[in-house]
């Protein structure tokens, strides 16, 4: 017997849920009903979740206010797991602060701001004034269903935190941004001081501040030192002085090893490097960045965050990038006992050229 059958002659139960069974227009089922809410139909409820939002502001203008507060008060050499403390805590109170704010903002509008849902037809024309005029009432009837005019309270407390969030933000910036330091404090490093315990004996009989590494602080013999490793130095003891964070971003330093024979020195800088082991700052000349990024083929460091690009082998001087001019070398040797140290201090001021540098060199 043949089933073949011409196309579309299906059975009921063939043909039910086929395309062919879809409408081809839906009724239009409306908005759904309003969901009444406690705080819609219990002014004691209304009045408890204000009181929560007043709180969560509160909590965001007390965090705001202390993170300036420890920021400005903290001393910059305190430290909490290798972290500046006050840095933490303007950290803390930022995060609070907006954070009050945003949960503030959440809660509300599922609390006490109209839930209602609104249609507005989108017409491709400019509005008639009809229609602009509706859509200014619309707003109004929004703000007024918030209930902001009628809770002075919760007013306050939300234009308080929104004014006090950005302080954490705003004040330290404005602080780095005033010209008020004293740019003589770039002049010098650690490396220009030898503390008792931090300094080994040159054969000439002077002392010299010890190399060690960061952040452990293991001081460094010249033995340990191969071609092309490299280290991140700190001079010796550094940890136990005043101002150890503002005294390290100063002192800090990228230390490595190139076959004496690739190297460039010059006449004035031949007793500044030991058999191939050389020592630049690692704070860049353009804009004080910390240049980590070495090349071990090229003898290249690299500045990541504008690309300046320093030849080790070439007394660290600029081959790309918007950098002026070298990376400070740091002049090292050996002690009597083997271990690297610090013929001196930098030569010229560390970090990124500015208006003060030429002459704060000179009076050096």
């Amino acid at each position: 017997m043949s089933t073949d059958r011409p196309t579309g002659e299906l059975t009921a139960r063939e043909g039910a849920g086929t395309v062919a069974d879809v409408p081809d227009r839906f009724e239009n089922p409306g908005l759904p009903a309003h969901p009444e809410r406690l705080a819609d139909r219990d002014p004691k409820a209304a009045k408890r979740v204000e009181r929560q939002l007043v709180l969560l502001l509160l909590i965001s203008i007390v965090a705001s206010i202390g993170g300036v507060v420890g920021w400005a008060s903290i001393p910059v050499g305190t430290t909490l797991m290798d972290v500046r403390l006050s840095t933490l805590v303007l950290g803390l109170g930022l995060g609070l602060g907006l954070l009050g704010i945003g949960l503030a903002a959440v809660h509300w509008s599922k609390t006490l701001m109209s839930n209602k849902e609104y249609v507005e037809a989108r017409k491709p024309t400019y509005s008639s004034p009809e229609v602009r005029a509706e859509a200014v009432e619309m707003i109004e009837t929004g703000i007024e269903e918030s209930g902001i005019a009628r809770r002075p309270v919760l007013k306050g407390a939300l234009v308080g935190a929104a004014a006090l969030a950005p302080l954490p933000f705003v004040v330290p910036l404005v602080g780095e941004l005033t010209p008020t330091w004293d740019s003589r404090r770039f002049a010098h490093t650690a490396w220009g001081r030898v503390p008792e315990g931090s300094g080994g004996r040159l054969p000439d009989g002077s002392m010299g501040r010890r190399l060690a590494t960061d952040p452990d602080g293991r001081l460094i013999r010249a033995a340990d030192v191969t071609n092309g490793s490299a280290f991140q130095v700190i001079p010796h003891g550094l940890e136990e002085e005043e101002h150890y964070l503002e005294e390290k971003a100063k002192a800090v330093v990228f230390m490595t090893r190139i076959d004496p024979s690739e190297l460039k020195v010059s006449p004035e800088r031949r007793d500044w490097h030991y058999d191939g082991i050389i020592a630049f700052s690692k704070v860049c000349t353009h804009v004080g960045c910390p240049v980590a990024l070495y090349e071990q083929q090229t003898h290249h460091l690299l500045c990541p965050c504008h690309q300046s690009t320093f030849d080790l082998a070439d007394e660290a001087k600029v081959v790309f990038g918007p950098a002026k001019r070298a990376l400070p070398q740091l002049p090292i040797t050996v002690d009597t006992e083997g271990y690297l140290v610090a013929r001196s201090d930098f030569h010229e001021t560390v970090g990124p050229s500015f208006w003060e540098r030429e002459r704060l060199d000179e009076n050096r």
